[in-house]
């Protein structure tokens, strides 16, 4: 009960600092003159979110009532929040994040660019859409992601229509579906956008493979473990993981390290 109390105080606080901080003229409405407090007025923002005056004020006051995702959604719109205040409004009406619709970032950020190329290990940024936005030379040299122009450097794509990859992954077929359940997970993420399904309808008329194991809706592999590479005609295990360096624009780097020899014997 302490914790649903500190939440509610904290909604309030954090609605009241918001709706301050917001001048009339940046919510599309006339400034007046006769204002005696700063931004807008209760009456306002209820109005602008498609509720009544004395609802709205009672979620600024703290009190227990009930809110929809819908209207937290019209409330952050209406307040001019940010992805990250967004998030923290649902946090404190909710107690939990909102579903967001993931959208395809094609831009790599410089100092994701620098930490990927400062690793010792082969790594690469994947977008939500598993673009390969950047690589380091021991990516490139493992997966010859700079062989191919950047239209067609999406790890999906080559997963399913490049021979050499293909090669390159010991036990394809068994590899190969575990993958495509993980990129399952950011379609479904990515609901809004056009170009992720335009990717799959392409697969679908390009690979057998893809078109069976996409059906089979698979939804279960993680993004770390080990998998084995062809390198130089002998199979290597890699130990690969998958980090989030951009939350907001759905960015991972995605590192594959060599497991040492001593990793694999028992202690």
């Amino acid at each position: 009960m302490r914790t649903l109390n500190r939440s509610r105080t904290d909604l309030a606080a954090f609605l009241r600092a918001h709706r301050e901080r917001l001048s009339p003229a940046e919510a599309g409405l006339p400034s007046g003159t006769r204002r005696r407090t700063p931004g807008l007025r209760r009456e306002e923002v209820a109005a602008l979110a498609g509720v009544g005056l004395t609802w709205y004020t009672w979620l600024e006051q703290g009190r227990d009532i009930g809110v929809s995702s819908t209207f937290l959604d019209n409330l952050a719109r209406v307040l001019k929040l940010d992805a990250a205040e967004r998030r923290h409004l649902f946090m404190l009406a909710h107690e939990r994040p909102p579903a967001e619709p993931g959208k395809t970032w094609c831009v790599l950020p410089p100092l994701v660019r620098r930490l990927m190329h400062d690793l010792p290990h082969p790594a690469f940024v994947l977008n939500l859409r598993w673009d390969v936005l950047g690589f380091n030379a021991l990516a490139d040299e493992l997966f010859n992601f700079g062989s191919h122009v950047p239209e067609r450097r999406n790890l999906l794509w080559l997963l399913f229509t490049d021979c050499t990859l293909q090669k390159r992954v010991v036990a394809w077929h068994e590899q190969a579906p575990l993958m495509l359940s993980s990129f399952r997970r950011d379609f479904t993420r990515a609901s809004q956008s056009t170009d992720i399904p335009e990717l799959v309808n392409e697969l679908e008329h390009v690979s057998p493979e893809f078109k069976v194991w996409w059906r089979q809706h698979q939804v279960h592999a993680p993004c770390n473990g080990i998998r084995h590479l062809m390198i130089e005609e002998q199979p290597v295990p890699f130990e690969f993981t998958s980090l989030t360096v951009d939350e907001d624009r759905h960015l991972r780097l995605v590192v594959y390290a060599r497991q040492e020899e001593d990793a694999e014997r028992p202690d």
